[in-house]
């Protein structure tokens, strides 16, 4: 990146899951690239770590909304709170996932089911739903979803959070073709392996540093919130 081309100047960008790993990686990158950040997470300590760290790169504060993406009717109440304050949104990054537990897909737990479904897709379609409004206003209103490898390729164990995964997809691909003839596009995207707690998660025996880091992802998130991205019901992987 050219330090003297800010590709995101200016635009209202909010982002899910930002206090660690890939969102607050991008939340970085897109504070170098001159957005506004609006940053959701559930622990107020760790996103006050990382508005410090963006307002030694902007000068500015982020907005921060602490919150727990289950408390559905908070997502509402935090769009209007953005239509009042910016009047519109222009990104919309979708990034907060759990994983739950791996294991039989018939010995699930039903309460873990339910989170997981929660986090990974019911809250996400709460997000489009609520956003839709202000990424309308938007000259050229962007959303990214972050999927899996999972999502479109069946592996046993992966129980809930593949199921999740998978109709994240066909979510977000329904919702792009209705915004066809919008300045809005939507694309997802698919981070592969990468070093996050989910992934440590995920794969306790495995060597973190053989797996690429969340900074690694950057280019493509920014590539799909610019104004010049055509993209349309994508999924790109990195």
């Amino acid at each position: 990146m050219k330090e003297d081309i800010r590709r995101l100047e200016g635009r209202y960008i909010l982002i899910t899951g930002a206090s660690r790993g890939i969102g607050a990686a991008v939340a970085r990158r897109y504070a170098k690239e001159g957005a506004h950040l609006i940053l959701i997470a559930r622990t107020t300590g760790a996103l006050e770590e990382l508005d410090d760290e963006i307002q030694s790169i902007t000068g500015a504060p982020a907005t921060l909304i602490p919150m727990d993406l289950t408390d559905f009717e908070k997502i509402d109440h935090a769009a209007a709170a953005l239509n009042e304050r910016f009047g519109r949104l222009d990104v919309l990054v979708g990034n907060a996932g759990i994983l739950g537990s791996l294991g039989p897909l018939g010995h699930a737990d039903p309460r873990l089911w339910d989170q997981v479904m929660a986090i990974n897709l019911t809250a996400n379609w709460r997000l489009i739903r609520a956003m839709d409004p202000l990424l309308r206003r938007s000259d050229s209103g962007r959303a990214i979803f972050v999927t899996s490898t999972v999502g479109g390729n069946p592996r046993a164990y992966w129980s809930a959070y593949a199921v999740s995964k998978a109709a994240l997809e066909m979510a977000v691909r329904i919702y792009a073709k209705e915004i066809t003839g919008s300045s809005i596009r939507c694309n997802l995207i698919n981070p592969g392996s990468t070093r996050t707690a989910m992934r440590a998660q995920a794969m306790p025996g495995e060597n973190p540093m053989n797996v690429k880091p969340p900074e690694a992802l950057t280019d493509a998130f920014v590539s799909l919130a610019e104004p010049e991205c055509t993209n349309n019901g994508a999924l790109v992987t990195c």
